[in-house]
């Protein structure tokens, strides 16, 4: 038998060695961490959102400037294959009311367990503790509780992540070791990242508030989801969604009221208003929360005067804010190895025999599913033809 290694023990990782097990390799994976999976399982903490059951042209708009590379990779598994994966361990899964899948124990320690006893019945061997150092000649080197390790390999398969969430494993440190082998890369950069705010003592009553039913734009970038006002700015899926546009320069915009026009609006604020506030006003006439009314109030005093001009801010409220959270708190990141730097069988240009797989490659989405799919897809096209190439070397 042929042995392969896989460095990196999230969903990318696992999908690669159960694919390349499957086609008749010894396989073994070796993580970091003292356990396999960290992110996948934090992940879980809020669901665990598989894949998105949508058209497969939406699905990968999802992907922006990298479909071209992506779309064959998705193609052979898809929404579908991720759904019946799952399945195949043991998860039954549901789709919510926005195409978005879970399994229905909404958590991802069920499926982890299944898919490492599926892994070790596979034989697949799981080495942990196990940093990976780069190269020695030509053989792997690792830093273990045992001290330094080798493996000489026919085919390895590099999952190790982005660069945010460090502590889970994903510490991009892997970029020298590349770098050092003529490997060009893209730097990285924090995608699905929240929104840092320098609020006023004014605002810290509303922290922890969600903010529901408004639209998010930052240049090409929009959003129907929600937001958190927190401490350290605005958090959420909403604004994870148009973080990208803000990453690129765009001013951050919010529309309180998506559902209604300016003169809509301004129709509602012209009814009489008596004695009360004109923060009670907006709460009456609009529905406006609170923490709504606090933002407008924040971000734009002195408030315009007229009340046209009052519903075009609400409509188009510009957000203040000194960019993104730190590329360690993002959710996932952007950059890393461009697919120039591979083949289409995500083998290394520069490095025969060594195929990347998951956040490595240069490719990012918003959250909705379309993170998790990719790793898995991209992780069973680098198992794919990693056994391919393997076989056809010994042929």
């Amino acid at each position: 038998m042929k042995h392969a290694v896989v460095i990196g023990a999230g969903p990318a990782g696992l999908m690669a060695a159960e694919t390349m097990a499957a086609a008749g390799l010894q396989v073994t994976v070796c993580d970091a961490k003292p356990s396999v999976g960290r992110k996948f399982l934090m992940a879980g903490k809020s669901g665990l959102n598989l894949t998105k059951q949508e058209e497969s042209g939406a699905f990968l708009d999802a992907y922006a400037e990298a479909v071209p590379a992506l779309r064959p990779m998705i193609d052979a598994f898809d929404a579908d294959a991720v759904q019946d994966w799952a399945r195949g361990l043991g998860q039954e899964v549901f789709t919510g009311s926005t195409g978005r899948v879970f399994p229905k124990a909404m958590k991802a320690s069920p499926l982890l367990r299944a898919w490492l006893m599926r892994l070790s019945e596979a034989g697949v061997q799981i080495n942990t503790r196990w940093q990976w150092q780069g190269w020695d000649g030509a053989a792997l080197k690792f830093d273990t509780v045992d001290g330094v390790q080798t493996l000489s390999p026919d085919v390895t398969v590099l999952a190790l992540g982005g660069a945010s969430w460090a502590r889970l494993g994903s510490t991009g440190a892997w970029a020298d070791l590349l770098l050092e082998k003529g490997v060009t890369l893209a730097g990285f950069a924090g995608a699905n990242a929240g929104i840092k705010v320098e609020w006023s003592d004014y605002m810290a009553r509303h922290f922890g508030v969600p903010l529901k039913g408004v639209a998010w734009t930052a240049g090409p970038y929009t959003s129907r989801g929600e937001a958190t006002l927190s401490a350290r700015g605005l958090e959420g899926g909403g604004i994870y969604t148009v973080s990208r546009g803000v990453r690129e320069g765009h001013p951050l915009m919010l529309d309180m009221l998506p559902d209604q026009t300016v003169p809509e609006v301004t129709a509602r604020l012209s009814k009489p208003r008596g004695k009360a506030s004109f923060a009670n006003h907006l709460r009456k006439t609009l529905g406006l929360s609170a923490a709504q009314i606090a933002l407008m109030q924040e971000m734009a005093r002195p408030l315009p005067d007229g009340l046209r001009a009052t519903a075009r801010l609400l409509k188009n409220l510009p957000i203040r804010h000194a960019g993104l959270r730190p590329i360690d708190e993002a959710i996932s990141t952007a950059g890393g190895i461009p697919f120039e730097q591979m083949d289409a069988g995500l083998m290394l240009n520069a490095l025969p025999g060594v195929f990347a797989a998951g956040e490595m490659l240069d490719w990012e989405a918003p959250t909705g599913g379309y993170l998790i799919s990719a790793c898995l897809a991209t992780g069973h096209w680098a198992g794919t033809h990693a056994a391919q190439w393997c076989a056809a070397q010994f042929a």
